[in-house]
């Protein structure tokens, strides 16, 4: 028992014998409130949710500011890091992912949309 103090068993300066709960894992505490969230989501709707919006708004943002993760990364600005053909890439898959909406709409570049055609 080398970690801990024999009179008291406390653990020694220094000394950790456990790295604790992983960064980001959620409590007990915090996976029951999350439980009774979606209970009351399940049992009453948008409706509880608008009500307590309205009511106490301030309540509202410290729910959803704790369910919001604390670390987060974002880079906004990767196409200046994309090679040319990582942007051709990205291009093409946006527009296979858009063309079906835009067709559907008839809005395939050809002026058979609903809106009246503009002049550049």
């Amino acid at each position: 028992m080398a970690d801990k103090d024999d009179k008291n068993g406390r653990f020694l300066p220094g000394n950790n014998s456990s790295t604790g709960r992983p960064k980001g894992a959620r409590t007990k505490l915090g996976e029951s409130f999350l439980e009774d969230l979606l209970h009351a989501w399940e049992s009453q709707g948008p409706a509880v949710i608008q009500k307590v919006i309205e009511k106490r708004p301030q309540d509202f943002l410290k729910v959803v500011a704790s369910l919001m993760p604390k670390d987060l990364n974002i880079n906004v600005n990767q196409i200046g890091e994309m090679t040319d053909e990582q942007l051709i890439e990205r291009i093409r898959k946006l527009d296979a992912t858009i063309q079906p909406f835009l067709s559907a709409h008839g809005e395939d570049g050809d002026n058979g949309g609903d809106r009246a055609q503009t002049a550049h």
